[in-house]
């Protein structure tokens, strides 16, 4: 399917980090303070760049050398989440182009929410802090239910709130885990290349319904209401 003659969306719904947040400087400012904590030096961004989208456990596998069921893994963890909630917001910005991209879904009163990984007593500060509080029509995180991406679970969930099928949604994401959960919800998917990619990752076995490389290229796969034959919102 392609955004020039499949269906279009009606609603979207955005993975956070790497996709609509670049939260990696903050995550890795909290991670190379933790290593400070611990006597060693500090990695490069990039040492940490694709485990950022992963969450937490690989982010300490990879500053550390330590895994889950590790001796002080759990301690290093904790330690790591209370750093990075006192600076959760202190260098993380919206991608270029994702504000005005958010305005125009407003304009054209597509719903558009959040369906993230990330615990809520993480997101909610942070979004708060960037302006962001009540502008979602939903926010779906990762304790809100039993499972989360790449179970359908949370998309499903978000659907609902936004009053729409999950077949009327298009899900935005820069990991394999939110092409499936989309997938396996009936929603239409699409990769954000800009996100936290590496080499390892080969988004063309993922059965994306297509890839978008800035956030503005996300409105020609919505459908604009007010206008003839669902045609896309103008970029």
């Amino acid at each position: 399917m392609t955004a020039a003659t499949g269906e279009r969306a009606h609603g979207v719904l955005l993975d956070l980090d790497g996709t609509m947040l670049d939260t990696a400087p903050d995550l890795i400012d909290s991670l190379n303070r933790l290593r400070g904590e611990q006597g060693l030096a500090p990695m490069a961004d990039a040492e940490f760049l694709h485990a950022v989208g992963h969450g937490s456990i690989p982010m300490i596998a990879r500053g550390f050398n330590r895994h889950p069921g590790d001796a002080g893994f759990d301690a290093l963890r904790d330690r790591f989440l209370a750093i990075y909630a006192e600076s959760v917001s202190r260098r993380t910005r919206p991608y270029a182009g994702m504000e005005a991209t958010l305005q125009a879904l407003e304009a054209a009163a597509i719903p558009w929410g959040i369906v993230t990984n990330k615990p809520g007593w993480l997101t909610t500060p942070l979004l708060a802090d960037l302006g962001y509080a009540g502008r979602p029509a939903c926010v779906v995180t990762g304790d809100d239910l039993a499972r989360r991406k790449p179970h359908p679970y949370q998309i499903t969930e978000a659907a609902r709130q936004l009053d729409l099928p999950a077949s009327a949604c298009l899900v935005v994401g820069d990991t394999e885990r939110d092409i499936r959960a989309g997938h396996q919800a009936g929603a239409l998917t699409v990769v954000a290349l800009y996100g936290y990619l590496s080499g390892d990752d080969h988004v063309e076995h993922w059965g994306a319904d297509g890839l978008i490389g800035q956030p503005a290229e996300l409105l020609r796969w919505v459908a604009d209401p007010a206008a003839p034959h669902r045609q896309a919102i103008a970029v």
